[in-house]
């Protein structure tokens, strides 16, 4: 007999190990199924397993029940009306009103000799800002003077001419000529003394040159307006000439501030110049400025979508300050009055939906879906979803929501 045919006994105990293995298996999995079948008959399974991936019920079918003490720490108010302002809302800095700002430059050149204000300083019109040596006012001076001189001489020139014809001892001519030499001294004056008006000078300042008959060279640069310099590139002994920037003193009238704000594109066309405008910054929480719209912006920024708008400010207490960041907000409309509820009432779904808990008899609560439009002074205008009069939760909605989700995952 070959070896075929007759197998060894350690053959035979590996095919007898190899098979009582497969039957272990065998019936580890018939008791397995037994037990399923048991734990979970077919058809009916738990209600876990039959919940996994159900969409949830609708909000308005979501119902729950609240205890006596349970509804104690929870706020129910009636469906109420509110009032709400159709406003735009936007943000900006503030700056300086560039039509009351103004560059002083000196009207001649000169080297400055003394300052006397400033970044910062408040000054009046005609207050001293800074003086000049100035060549240009010597020589104007030098010219009055002795326009002045030729006047006087001119003057007792025709007085002696007019005697002498009157006594016999003249011709008319020289009458005549005086009289055009005394008529010339007297527009070479008059042009001397207004260019020294040029300087600031006045006509007392004019007259006490003549008097005194002494050249000055000090000229004395005064500040236009009223309000607060603003910049300073003046310094003594720094060689100076009319129009030549940067100006050596800066000055602005800070009673009217700008505000540019950058409105969005799509609210553009709710905009128009005079509009009247509010204003809040962060340095002042408690103020509130008012103002109105001069200018609206030609084109919008490819960028950022946004047009430009300018306000003017009133700021009589001198408050505002250029950089200021600012929070701008315009009423484009008329108050429309609606069905409204408090934001605490309002329950935010992960869904994005909002919810609000309704009730009847005050222990049991309905979800019923709202459609929210404005927010305004801690009220919701409520568009669709409930009615004035309906009894809602208005403070421990998130309780109730809270309690709903516990009930469903136990």
């Amino acid at each position: 007999m070959s070896e075929q045919e007759n197998p060894s006994p350690e053959q035979g105990l590996a095919k007898y190990q190899m098979w009582l293995v497969i039957g272990g298996a065998i019936v580890i999995g018939l008791i397995g199924l037994w037990a399923f079948g048991r734990a979970t008959p077919v058809g009916e399974p738990s209600e876990k397993v039959a919940n996994r991936g159900r969409a949830p019920a609708p909000a308005e079918n979501v119902e729950v029940e609240l205890t006596e003490g349970q509804v104690k720490a929870v706020k129910i108010e009636a469906v109420g009306q509110a009032s709400f302002d159709l406003v735009r809302q936007s943000v900006g800095n503030i700056d300086f009103n560039q039509n009351l700002l103004v560059q002083v430059f000196t009207p001649n050149q000169g080297r400055i000799v003394a300052t006397n204000a400033n970044v910062g300083d408040h000054v009046v019109p005609g207050q001293v800002l800074f003086t000049v040596d100035s060549p240009d006012l010597l020589q104007a001076s030098s010219t009055l003077i002795a326009a002045a001189g030729v006047l006087i001489l001119q003057t007792r020139t025709l007085k002696r001419v007019m005697d002498n014809l009157k006594g016999g001892g003249g011709a008319q001519k020289e009458v005549d000529q005086a009289t055009s030499d005394l008529q010339a001294a007297e527009g070479a004056l008059t042009a001397a003394r207004n260019a020294m008006r040029i300087f600031g000078k006045t006509d007392a300042d004019v007259d006490k040159i003549i008097a005194e008959r002494k050249a000055v060279s000090t000229l004395v640069v005064q500040s236009p307006i009223d309000g607060y310099v603003t910049a300073r590139t003046a310094a003594p002994g720094l060689y100076i000439q009319p129009g030549n920037a940067p100006a050596p003193f800066t000055v602005a009238d800070t009673s009217t501030m700008w505000m540019i704000a950058n409105v969005v594109e799509s609210d553009s066309a709710l905009l128009r110049v005079g509009q009247e405008v509010r204003v809040r910054v962060g340095a002042l929480p408690d103020r509130e400025f008012s103002g109105t719209i001069v200018v609206l912006g030609a084109s919008v920024d490819p960028q950022t979508r946004r047009i430009m708008v300018r306000s003017e400010i009133k700021d009589p207490e001198r408050l505002l300050r250029a950089g200021m960041f600012a929070n701008f907000t315009i009423r484009v409309g008329e108050p429309v009055r609606g069905t409204a509820v408090p934001d605490s009432a309002i329950v935010r779904e992960g869904d994005g939906s909002r919810t609000v808990w309704v009730t009847t008899d005050r222990q049991h609560f309905g979800k019923r879906t709202v459609k929210v439009g404005l927010h305004q002074g801690g009220m919701a205008q409520i568009l669709e979803g409930v009615r004035p009069g309906e009894l809602v939760v208005t403070d421990g909605a998130i309780f109730i929501s809270n309690k709903l989700f516990i009930g469903q995952a136990d």
